[in-house]
């Protein structure tokens, strides 16, 4: 069992999260999820690299046959130099043409949102999380945070009881 232990744990140094946008867990509701590489310039990938990336307003759109993440915001990298990238430019995603066209069929005819969950980076290769959404209700986000209120109370319940 040891070997296994070791290797999960080099997968987990491999795979290192940069950002999540966890606005996107609290409007929809994923129904599933996706790896999909990203188009990037020089200066992007060594921001991602030193953290600052914000995914809070980004979704994914379809245009000519192509996948787009937009609104995502990539800092300014502060040594580059004059060539340095624009913060929400929008930014190519890399997917097989089957999985573009059954995500787009998903959002034009069923009602679904594309938008980005996670920023990650995989083997030094900056990679998205995409996940194909519903949107929530109001009554459904309350239903949501009253639940983890009250998973945190058995926690704490139990934890005391353990003590």
């Amino acid at each position: 069992m040891p070997p296994r232990k070791q290797k999960n744990a080099q997968q987990d140094a491999a795979n290192r999260t940069i950002s999540r946008n966890r606005k996107a867990f609290h409007d929809y509701h994923i129904e599933e999820t996706l790896e999909a590489g990203l188009v990037l310039q020089g200066s992007e990938i060594k921001s991602i690299r030193a953290g600052s990336v914000n995914l809070r307003d980004s979704y994914v759109a379809f245009r000519d046959g192509e996948a787009w993440m937009i609104g995502a915001h990539i800092a300014g990298y502060h040594e580059a130099s004059y060539q340095d990238h624009e913060p929400r430019r929008d930014r190519k995603l890399l997917l097989h043409k089957r999985e573009i066209q059954r995500l787009r069929a998903q959002v034009e005819q069923r009602g679904y949102t594309c938008v980005p969950t996670r920023l990650y980076l995989k083997n030094n290769r900056a990679k998205v999380e995409i996940g194909l959404a519903k949107g929530k209700h109001t009554y459904d986000k309350r239903r949501t945070l009253r639940d983890r209120d009250s998973d945190r109370e058995v926690e704490r319940a139990i934890k005391e009881r353990l003590r």
